[in-house]
This record gives C-alpha cells, structure tokens and sequence, in this order.
C-alpha cells in the first residue's frame, strides 16, 4: 500500500501547503484575503482521504513495522535489529541467535527477579505434600460449620471382617497349614488364624489340619502333633479340639480311600493328644460300646493300645519321630547303621530303599555311603562285599542318592583309609577291589575310581626263595 501512495504522488505532485498538518487558520475559514480554500482531500486506491487521514494512515504503517520488528526481535533477540525514529528497521551488528527451544526450556524469572530458588521453599509443586520435615497439626473441626455433627465426632470406626464359610474356610486355611509344614512355626500360624473370623468352623481347623497330614510325611505329621498342642488354649478351646476328633472319626470311611492306613494313623494322633492333655483321658472310653464304623473301632483301639503301651515306659510324644533335620548327628548315625544291618540280614533292597527315604534326609546320604563302605571293609566277608555293590547300584539307578552325594561318601573314605588301616590291616587292598567293581558296575566314574588311595608296596628278595616278589604282609 506504501508503494502505491508514492507511486500516486509522484504523478500528481502536491503542494506543501496542501500537505500541511496544522488548522485551518480563521482568515481562511471566513474567506479571507487569500481567495477560496483549496481541495485538500487526496484520492488513494480510489479512497478520498484528508490531510489528517493521510498521517493516521502512516501512524498505522510504523505501529505495524514495529509489532513485526517486536516480534522478530523475540525470536531472534539477538541480531540486533531496532526500529529508528522514522519507523525504518536499522540493522546493528549481526549477533549469533539463540534457539526457541532453549527459551521455552528455560525456567529461569523472565523478569529479571528471583535468586533460582525452587517455588515456595520446595513445598509447591505436583505431588508435593508440603516442605520436608514439615508436621501438620490436627485440624480442629468448626462447630459453627453446617455439615458439623456432633454424635460424629464420639464414633469409633473398626474394620469388619465377615466370617469364613466352609468354601473359603478351606482355600485359607489350606495354604497356611501347608506353609506351615516348610517353615515349622506354630506362632505364625497363631497369628494368622487369629486375624481370621472363623465363627463356627474354628473347630474344623484341627481336622483339618490331620487330614493333611495324613498325606504327608511323618515329620509333618509331628509338626502337626506340636501344632494343636500350641494352638489349644490360645486360639481352640478343649471342646473344639473333641468335636473336631468326632468329625475325623465320622469321615474316616472316606479318608481311607485316599489313605489306607486313615485309622492307625488317627489312632496315633488320638494317643499323642490324650498324652499332651488336649483331649481328656475319658475320650476313648466314651465311645466305648457307640461305634459302629469298623475303622473307627480300629482307630480307637490303636489310641488305646498306644496308651496302655505309655504306661509301660513308651514314650507317645516321640512316636512320630523327628524330621530330618531335626534330627541328631549322632541318632541319623546309628539309624543308618541298623538299616544296613538290616538289609545285611534280610537282603530287601526295596525295604532298605524305604527305610532310607522315610529318614528325610536327602543332604546326609554321603553318611550312608560311607557307613556301607566302612562295613564292607570291618566284615571281610565276600557276602557283604556283594550284597553292598548291589544296594549302592539299585539307590544309584533310583536316584535316591544323587551323583554328587555318593562322590562325597567315597572321598570320606578315602581320607580316613589311614585310620580305618590301624583296625582293618587289609583295608587299602579291600578297597581298592572294591571301588574297582563299583566303576565296572557304574556306581562311580573314571576321575573317582583313580582318586583311590594305593600303598606302597616293598618287594623283598630273600636268598632262597628264587627271586619271587614279596608284598608287605599286613
């Protein structure tokens, strides 16, 4: 539009006069000497304009340069560009802008102002509960507030917790017992059923707890026996655990399908109750002359047994036994001992197998190993010798001991042959048969059967025995 205006006025030149800013004089208004007023009006872009127009149009030119150059300016704040007093863009030195992202990056005071110092001492901002360390007094509740209720202000909220009905009475208890049989603390699962709302199956825990133990171990069945007698008193009362024993005896039909022995082992528990006085010494004769169920007559007659065997020296509370790592050292010892004596006698390997598996102590077969070797080398006989390699061979093959196991209990032997010479004077030669015909039958490998310790042997060439080799005698 500039561009038009002054191509314009270069082809009708105007008068300064005509161009003038100021008013119109009164001499003139009225007429006066100089003549008529003259036409002051231009013509742009076939708009009629004034004198006074003409200038509020170039005001507005030089308002528009300068908002460009502003903006420009912000963008690139540092070229250097300004605005002179004629409205033209002077151009300065040139210098090396500065990037829009940085800008909106930047988080510093666009005024000026500040010391950089997080917002409200750092206890502004999204997720902020307030400045670190900061303690909030309790908020005093206004008695003038409408929504104010005073019966409000005196309740006391506890949680609910619903009683347990007998679905999921069974999926909560279950696991707690089951973990229970891995980590063997009663006060755990004390707590845990204490938090519980057992309502009226609390007396279904103890049988529930014997049912699974049927099926367990016999070291899970003492940590039951040692579980009941914790929990009565504390969680169950002395009537609970008496109904639950009734309801053990009245399902006993349907517990001997998945266990055979059901009523032996119910037997067992009834006398190790009766013995730890959470059940009373009158239960069984109670039910003298009421049962009908043969296996709860046969339950209750091993309970009976077991009792009257208790007065007599038996001890009821170690019936069970102990699990294996419960166990002494020294009693593993001696109970693998009479397993090998056993099967010396008997030559059951499947029993021996049994027996060693019931012992629970996988970690300790090296023991076995070395017991049987050590037995093989004392006996001298060609019986044990045999009977031994085909024992190892049968718990080799069924894995009930493992490779590295059987490995430990050869190399217990070996570094203790020195002592076990001083008694077995042909104990280097007996071994070394030995571990020969356990590589052959591929109890051992190659790498173990040459760690085998040899004696040196001295051969002494008398004068009159025609130069034959002579072993040292033993």
């Amino acid at each position: 539009m500039a561009a038009d205006c002054e191509a314009w006025l270069n082809a009708n030149p105007v008068e300064a006069e005509d161009l003038s800013d100021s008013f119109i004089s009164a001499e003139e208004d009225n007429g006066g000497s100089g003549g008529t007023n003259k036409n002051i009006s231009n013509e742009i872009n076939g708009n009629w304009l004034s004198s006074s127009s003409n200038n509020l149009h170039e005001a507005r030119l030089k308002a528009k340069a300068k908002r460009r150059l502003r903006k420009n300016s912000s963008r690139d704040s540092g070229r250097g560009d300004s605005l002179s007093d004629n409205g033209e863009v002077a151009r300065g030195t040139p210098i090396a802008p500065t990037s829009p992202k940085s800008k909106l990056l930047d988080r510093k005071s666009r005024m000026g102002k500040g010391r950089g110092l997080p917002k409200k001492g750092g206890a502004g901002g999204k997720g902020v509960w307030g400045r670190s360390g900061e303690v909030y007094e309790p908020v005093e509740v206004d008695k003038k507030d409408p929504n104010f209720d005073e019966d409000q202000e005196n309740c006391v909220y506890e949680t609910v917790v619903l009683p347990l009905d007998e679905r999921d009475f069974e999926k909560t208890v279950t696991p707690i017992v089951q973990e229970y049989f891995e980590h063997g603390d009663t006060n755990e699962v004390a707590e845990l059923l204490a938090d519980l709302n057992l309502g009226p199956m609390q007396s279904e825990v103890p049988s529930l707890a014997v049912s699974l133990a049927l099926e367990a171990k016999t070291s899970q069945r003492e940590l039951t026996s040692r579980l009941l007698v914790d929990l009565c008193g504390s969680v169950l009362s002395h009537s609970d655990m008496e109904s639950s024993f009734d309801k053990l005896l009245r399902d006993l039909p349907d517990l001997v399908l998945d266990t055979p022995g059901a009523p032996q082992l119910v037997g067992q528990f009834i006398a190790r109750a009766v013995s730890d006085q959470i059940l009373s010494k009158s239960y069984i004769e109670g039910y003298k002359g009421k049962v009908d169920c043969e296996h709860a007559r046969a339950a209750l007659d091993r309970a009976a047994v077991l009792l009257k065997m208790s007065m007599g020296g038996l001890r009821i509370d170690t019936h069970w036994g102990t699990g294996g790592g419960q166990r002494p050292v020294i009693q593993l010892i001696k109970e693998m001992n009479l397993l090998l004596k056993e099967y010396i006698l008997s030559g059951d390997s499947k029993e021996a197998e049994r027996c060693l598996r019931d012992l629970e102590v996988p970690h300790f077969h090296h023991e076995f190993v070395y017991e049987a070797i050590v037995m093989v080398l004392e006996s001298r006989g060609e019986k044990t010798f045999k009977m031994v390699l085909q024992l190892l061979k049968s718990l080799s093959l069924s894995s009930i001991i493992t490779v590295d196991q059987m490995q430990r209990g050869y190399e217990r032997v070996y570094m203790d042959i020195d002592e076990i010479n001083i008694d077995v004077p042909l104990a280097y030669f007996i071994l070394e048969h030995f571990v020969d015909k356990s590589f052959r039958m591929g109890i051992i490998s190659v790498k173990l059967r040459d760690q085998c310790p040899h004696r040196n042997r001295k051969r002494l060439v008398s004068e009159g025995d025609g130069g034959v080799v002579k072993f040292e005698r033993y």
